[in-house]
């Protein structure tokens, strides 16, 4: 499977595509306030509020004219329909969205509110998967997959490269794991660049699905997740994703769901940054009294759609 893998030719190549389209964010100092050697990578200021528009935009570009002519769909907790909404609406493409029930109001508003059609199916990422296909074979729609494409890794990596132009001695980054398009990107981006540099992939305790591949050997599919990180409980990671996380990822932390509370917390009060559960999980990993990550430490703050009843429960 390793050919399959992106290069840093196809994430350069990303990069050129989306420029103008997604934001280099900025590289937060929060060393003073952490206590120790950190950064974040503030990707809530992205269109739709995550790092999620890289991905989708350079795959929806990359889409044939009659492709986009028919329009795209994609299966979503709610940052990445947002995304292959902006990037549909850019592009002069139609957008379905099948977003769980569970999903948070102000993801699925976001989503209806560029353009996209919405539906709603099951809890589980596999629900909206075969939601999503069922009406792409009806309608003739073209499948933009959250995380396991190799354009969808390679726009996520353009993340990896912007880290390393900011922080030229940067010794170690945390990136979140869901189904693992951004971890793959990042570290595709990285290790291809400067293999020194050490890459972590920081999951939910109760969502450990890439952890449990990579502790497997293969990839399996967890009976159930749970987690406050709604953006972090996918039952199943992507293959390419598993193949690129066991090449490029030097190890996988957990946090639990305490620690993650804490970080909303912590960012909000002590940065100034509101961050969705699922963007703080490698802000709770790098606070860890044992954290002993090789400084300096990027933290990547994936995303921050959080309602303000939820910000405001966790700022309490």
């Amino acid at each position: 499977m390793e050919e399959r893998l992106v290069t840093l030719d196809d994430i350069r190549a990303a990069r050129e595509r989306i420029k103008g389209v997604a934001k280099i964010t900025p590289l937060i100092d929060v060393s003073s306030a952490a206590g120790r050697p950190l950064w974040l990578k503030c990707e809530g200021l992205q269109p739709g509020g995550a790092f999620k528009i890289r991905g989708a935009y350079n795959m929806v570009a990359q889409l044939t004219d009659e492709e986009r002519r028919r329009g795209v769909i994609t299966y979503s907790s709610g940052n990445h329909g947002q995304a292959v909404a902006i990037a549909a609406r850019a592009l002069g493409a139609p957008a379905v969205v099948v977003m769980p029930i569970t999903a948070p109001k102000i993801k699925s508003d976001g989503a209806r509110g560029f353009g996209a059609e919405i539906v709603f199916e099951g809890t589980t990422s596999l629900h909206r998967r075969a939601k999503a296909e069922e009406i792409a074979a009806a309608r003739g729609l073209t499948m933009v997959p959250p995380f396991d494409h190799k354009w969808i890794i390679a726009g996520q990596g353009t993340l990896g490269l912007e880290i390393l132009d900011q922080c030229h001695d940067v010794g170690t980054v945390l990136a979140p794991i869901g189904g693992g398009g951004l971890v793959s990107g990042v570290a595709a981006a990285i290790k291809q660049s400067k293999p020194h540099v050490t890459v972590i992939g920081i999951e939910p305790s109760g969502a450990a699905s890439m952890k449990n591949a990579v502790d497997a050997g293969e990839v399996r599919t967890l009976e159930g997740a749970h987690s406050i990180a709604d953006g972090l409980m996918a039952v199943r990671p992507g293959d390419l994703n598993f193949a690129h996380v066991r090449r490029f990822v030097d190890r996988i932390d957990m946090v639990d769901d305490a620690e993650i509370a804490a970080a909303v917390r912590w960012l909000f009060v002590n940065a100034k940054i509101v961050a969705e559960p699922s963007g703080a999980a490698t802000v709770a990993a790098a606070l860890r009294v044992a954290a002993a990550y090789a400084p300096p430490v990027v933290a990547i703050v994936s995303g921050g759609n959080l309602d303000p009843a939820d910000l405001a429960k966790y700022t309490d």
